[in-house]
């Protein structure tokens, strides 16, 4: 399949929409570090995980594959003419036609996960019916709350989920407040090719109170992101997510595979 280019929505009330199309491409780029080539090298966090062994990324307009720098270009070949064949997958519950194929081809690698979501495009300024007070990094209270973080040492209800310490708050990041605690937290998974990708978790004793939306739409209204397209990436199981979904009014791209090792 072909690897187009596309550049971010410039802001402001007259840019044009993008196409499904132009946003998996976008967000191809966003989710992974990719090679001189295209390939896939790493996941584009600042963990710099492992990428998968092959991503799919359907829409109306198609379906776009890319494979990690450590195939074969011979089995590379194999599956991109498999690929050939699969037709626009624009349906949360629709299934690529060649999975199991892909799965065995790919079967010499070990065991494999294959991770099934569903990815949606966040408007910049979208809006939240819920309110909350709101702290984002690059502002003078963001900055404060930082250093207390680093000095402190974070909440144990935050190190429970795996935010160790400050430097997990990846930036740009906004959290939402609840009696003056840190409730939810909206922070950039990925950044790169001129998209950020959000990372959304909420503590467990302020779920349900729309406080995932309200930080949520804090986040993309940061001006760091303005030159940016958003994404809202979630997990076909993951029915939480989905409705901060439902509450923000997202459009819908369209469904993603990505086989790893296991």
């Amino acid at each position: 399949m072909p690897n187009t280019t596309s550049q971010a929505a410039p802001t402001g009330a007259a840019a044009p929409a993008l196409s499904a199309w132009n946003l998996i491409n976008i967000e191809l780029e966003t989710r992974f570090t990719l090679t001189p080539t295209g390939r896939i090298e790493r996941e584009a966090d600042p963990d710099r995980s492992p990428g998968p062994l092959m991503f799919l990324a359907g829409c109306d307009g198609g379906a776009l594959v890319q494979f990690s720098h450590e195939l074969e270009d011979d089995l590379v070949a194999e599956l991109k003419a498999l690929s050939v064949d699969e037709p626009p997958l624009s349906g949360p519950g629709q299934v690529p036609v060649h999975i199991e194929q892909y799965l065995d081809l790919l079967g010499a690698f070990g065991p494999l996960q294959n991770h099934l979501g569903l990815s949606f495009h966040l408007p910049h300024r979208s809006h939240a019916q819920v309110s909350a007070p709101l702290i984002a990094s690059g502002t003078a209270e963001g900055d404060h709350l930082q250093a207390t973080l680093t000095r402190e040492g974070m909440p144990p209800a935050l190190v429970e989920m795996g935010f160790r310490d400050a430097g997990d708050l990846w930036a740009p990041w906004c959290l939402a407040l609840q009696d003056g605690q840190i409730a939810s937290l909206a922070f950039a998974a990925r950044l790169g090719g001129g998209g950020a990708e959000l990372g959304l978790a909420t503590l467990p004793a302020f779920r349900g109170l729309g406080l995932a939306a309200a930080a949520t739409a804090g986040w993309s209204a940061l001006p760091s992101l303005a030159d940016r397209t958003l994404f809202y990436s979630t997990a076909t199981s993951n029915l939480a997510s989905q409705r901060v979904v439902t509450k923000l009014g997202l459009k819908f791209i369209g469904p993603t595979w990505a086989i790893s090792r296991a």
